[in-house]
């Protein structure tokens, strides 16, 4: 009997020891509070300030704006959906308000816009919806978690994604500066900024201020715990700090599937299988680690839904295509895994895009299905028992290279209990 106890407690501490950052957790119904789809057969899932699709989840406290949040079920059958929204702090964990504390009128909104997929093999159903509303208002800025569940059952639940309201109370500047000394000046970016707050009062900027850095909308290797160089009346300086230094990473990849009768630039091969969907076999792509830096246009690691061979709805004429990708590689890396990354993938390292290794092939392999259109991607490694992918063995990284910044700046006033956003300031590290 103790022996089987000794044994039961030994394979409990491996397997504890062995849990990788990309399983899934225990139970699928847990709500996480990041991007996330709990329910098979949702695919495409998009969140963004609905004047433009590539625009971030992001809109402004008291205008306007709204969020348009779509999504293919590809069960093909009409569900009832419904989404409704929780505030987080500046680290995604939930905040302490009520959700009457930060919602106005209804909590909840159903889905009532949907439309049957036309012209397609694989046959769906998109939904779409706007929000906040006039029955749905938000009354406080920050971090915010929307998520959408069937049936008017909060338990099953169907997808999350995460979305920020901000305020305009400070102002920062910034910029991209090149590193100085060692290698990481010619691999790396290093981020300078300031914040002005002249007419805003921030009592103790070392403790009641939380910024976080984010490059290209990826929270994987997000920076936070930046604290300030300088402190003068009306202005924080951020100079020193290597937490705001980034990998260079190199430009996307990038493959066109906006046909499935013309072969482009990255495709080699297009066919039927059994079932009639179609599969697209990339052209096998380089290791870039060694490549010189190279520069083209890009989409920082997005996507654009359309069908070229139809012209009425691109949300339903789109198809569903399996993109096999193929990654050349001598050996295979033992104290982690390879993972193709980006919008695509929605930013995740998890089992859906890891690559797997093929010994005949001598490289990794991995097949996604995704609906027409014209996608960026990156091959990433994670390092076991890390959460931040690393393109360094497989793209390489130069300063030069054309990466989207964002700083997020939260404050959590004395006497409240949740952070606002007060600031927000984008840029590129090209553009000026």
């Amino acid at each position: 009997m103790l022996s089987r106890i000794i044994l039961f407690i030994l394979l409990l501490f491996f397997s504890l020891g062995t849990y990788s950052q990309d399983d899934d957790y225990v139970n699928d119904n847990q709500l996480r509070y990041e991007d996330y789809t709990y329910k098979k057969g949702i695919k495409t899932v998009q969140l963004y300030e609905s004047t433009w699709e590539f625009s971030p989840p992001l809109i402004e406290f008291n205008s306007a704006q709204q969020l348009l949040l779509s999504f293919d079920e590809l069960d093909a059958d009409k569900k009832q959906y419904s989404l409704t929204l929780m505030h987080c702090d500046n680290k995604w964990a939930p905040s302490d308000l009520m959700i009457s504390e930060y919602l106005s009128g209804f909590f909840d909104l159903n889905f009532l816009n949907f439309s049957f997929s036309v012209n397609v093999l694989q046959k769906y159903v998109h939904y779409s919806i706007l929000f906040p509303t006039s029955n749905m208002q938000i009354t406080k800025s920050g971090n915010y978690i929307v998520y959408v569940y069937e049936n008017g059952d909060k338990s099953k639940l169907v997808l999350s994604r995460r979305f920020m309201v901000f305020e305009n109370k400070v102002t920062v500047l910034a910029s991209v500066k090149q590193p100085i000394g060692g290698d990481d000046q010619y691999t790396k970016q290093h981020i300078d900024f300031s914040i002005v707050n002249s007419s805003y009062d921030i009592t103790n900027p070392f403790t009641d201020l939380k910024v976080v850095i984010t490059q290209n909308s990826r929270w994987d290797n997000a920076s936070y715990g930046i604290k300030p160089t300088f402190a003068a009346p009306g202005q924080l300086t951020y100079s020193l700090d290597d937490v705001s230094t980034f990998n260079g990473g190199s430009e996307f990849r990038y493959f066109d599937v906006r046909s499935l009768r013309t072969y482009t630039e990255k495709i080699k091969n297009i066919y039927k299988d059994s079932s009639s969907r179609y599969h697209v076999d990339l052209l096998s792509d380089e290791n870039r680690t060694s490549k010189n830096y190279i520069f083209y246009n890009d989409l920082n690691g997005g996507f654009m839904i359309k069908n070229q061979d139809m012209s009425f709805n691109q949300d339903i004429e789109a198809d569903y295509v399996w993109i096999n990708f193929f990654l050349p590689y001598d050996n295979a890396v033992s104290d982690g895994n390879i993972y193709v990354l980006g919008k695509l993938t929605n930013w995740k390292l998890d089992k859906v895009n890891r690559m797997n290794y093929n010994y005949k092939r001598l490289g990794y392999e991995c097949n996604l299905y995704l609906k027409q259109g014209y996608y960026n991607y990156i091959y990433a490694y994670l390092k076991d028992k890390t959460k931040a992918g690393d393109e360094t063995l497989t793209e390489g990284n130069h300063w030069e290279t054309e990466n989207d910044y964002t700083i997020y700046v939260y404050h959590r006033q004395r006497s409240t209990y949740y952070d606002q956003l007060i600031g927000v300031r984008k840029f590129n590290s090209v553009k000026r």
